[in-house]
């Protein structure tokens, strides 16, 4: 399994792609005027505390003030995590009024962008990530990421960290899937590394003025070196010279054996049109995913969920029903874990597979849903299917789906996905020149509609026009424009 990271940079935008075996399965986006906040460390204000939702919103100075519940106030020390996730936290058991107060100056990390209409999500159990390692400032205890299986070798970097770590800093770690099998120099370098930002970020925490950034998380690029290579990861390919000056004096200082990893692509065509990334991302954009059998999946994000429909389609299969739906519910849960990985899909996620009668069938295609998921950065928990034959799973979310972050919603419908037919709309407009002739006094009307609504008036409706004119006693004039969208209209007395 080949990997190779793109990193696409123009003067606004820079996005980062992971290709793995020759397709996208990761996209990453980071615009100049509106930057992620994930990772940055503020000094912020409590501006009201809600005992009702056990909670707080937190002034940080951004557009919308912050939401900061009482579980992410208290935490015990917790010595197994999952990697690239802040650790676990029991429910409180003091009330949030306990614990803050309206005015209060409080040190706070962002774990969530704004999405949609809710304002950041934060936390005062503050983490910084190195390489190999994330520091926690308020722990003592040193965890491993659970992902590192081999108990010699989780034996070996816990001592190892314990040994290096300064003795009465009083500061916890958390070692990373990438620790596994480096050597004591790399993890000291970390150590370094932490000890130093953590001295930086303590002093501003205490002289910074209020809804000021004391910890700011590294643009996109040096994330994606930090946090994304794995040994799979061949080559990290990028099309701007300065990035690439920056990445190899990134990866000189912190992670030295990455440097001839990282290359300069100089080629005439577009790095995302050589590889077809371009044509992915648009795809991942639709709802319909094409599979290779025939069959198809279609993907809906709502609010309060996603939900994936898994349908054969035109796949008849060889042998008989059950065969030909249980190989379509495999290639689907292969396809299903990319398409959550591609678009940044998060939160309750329910997966319609097509029924199976057949119980081994059914552990099969979880099983391989599960076994496909084990490359998503993001934690995933999957649950059996249930009574209706649904599964239900959840992914964490940290910033916006790719949809949200690249698409926003139809004037035209406004988010519905449909528009009322131009059959309805003449009936409307029928209904509003009835309206407006028994309020207003005029001798004649004019309505101003889509061509669309228009063309079906003047040739379907033509009869039911001349009746209304004689009922009313009004003369009616129709005018096309290009400009109304097919519910828009105007009814003008004359």
């Amino acid at each position: 399994m080949s990997e190779e990271i793109l990193v696409n940079v123009t003067p606004r935008e820079t996005r980062v792609a992971v290709v793995e075996n020759g397709m996208l399965q990761e996209l990453h986006i980071e615009r100049g005027w509106r930057r992620g906040v994930v990772g940055n460390i503020y000094k912020g204000r409590v501006q009201r505390v809600m005992p009702g939702m056990q909670a707080a919103f937190v002034d940080i100075g951004l557009e919308r003030t912050a939401f900061l519940h009482a579980n992410d106030v208290v935490r015990p020390s917790q010595p197994e995590v999952e990697d690239e996730a802040l650790p676990p936290v029991p429910v409180p058991v003091r009330p949030v009024t306990e614990l803050l107060r309206d005015g209060q100056e409080v040190i706070v990390q962002v774990v969530k962008d704004p999405i949609g209409s809710k304002g950041a999500r934060l936390t005062t159990q503050l983490s910084i990530p190195s390489r190999y390692l994330v520091l926690l400032p308020q722990s003592r205890v040193v965890g491993v990421s659970a992902r590192i299986e081999d108990e010699t070798e989780r034996a070996r970097l816990k001592s190892l960290v314990a040994e290096l770590a300064p003795p009465d800093a009083g500061l916890g770690y958390i070692v990373r899937t990438n620790a596994e099998g480096q050597p004591p120099e790399a993890l000291a370098e970390d150590l370094a590394y932490l000890s130093r930002v953590w001295n930086i970020v303590d002093k501003r925490s205490r002289e910074a003025p209020v809804q000021t950034c004391i910890y700011e998380d590294l643009s996109l690029p040096l994330r994606a070196v930090r946090d994304l290579i794995r040994k799979d990861v061949e080559k990290v390919k990028v099309d701007s010279r300065e990035t690439y000056e920056r990445l190899q004096a990134f990866v000189a200082k912190y992670m030295p054996v990455l440097a001839e990893r990282i290359e300069l692509y100089t080629g005439n065509r577009p790095i995302f049109d050589l590889y077809g990334v371009e044509d992915e991302i648009q795809r991942a954009l639709d709802k319909e995913v094409p599979l290779k059998s025939g069959g198809y999946l279609v993907i809906d994000q709502t609010e309060a969920m996603t939900t994936v429909d898994v349908n054969t389609g035109s796949f008849l299969g060889q042998r008989n029903l059950e065969e030909t739906v249980y190989r379509t519910n495999l290639e689907a849960a292969q396809a299903v874990a990319r398409q959550l990985r591609l678009r940044n899909l998060g939160g309750i996620i329910i997966i319609d597979f097509i029924d199976m009668v057949d119980e081994e069938h059914r552990r099969q295609v979880l099983r391989t849903l599960e076994k496909s998921l084990a490359k998503d950065h993001a934690k995933t928990t999957v649950y059996d299917f249930s009574p209706l034959g649904l599964v239900e799973m959840t992914r964490k979310r940290t910033v916006e789906s790719l949809q949200r972050q690249l698409s926003e919603t139809c004037e035209a419908c406004g988010g519905r996905g449909m528009v009322r037919t131009p059959e309805t709309v003449t009936y409307e407009i029928f209904r509003e020149i009835v309206r407006a002739v028994r309020q207003f006094d005029a001798e004649r009307l004019l309505v101003i509609a889509s061509p669309k609504v228009v063309a079906r008036i003047t040739e379907e409706e033509s009869t039911a026009v001349a009746e209304l004119e004689e009922f009313l006693g009004k003369s009616i004039r129709f005018q096309a424009d290009e400009q109304y969208l097919q519910e828009q209209y105007d009814v003008v007395l004359l």
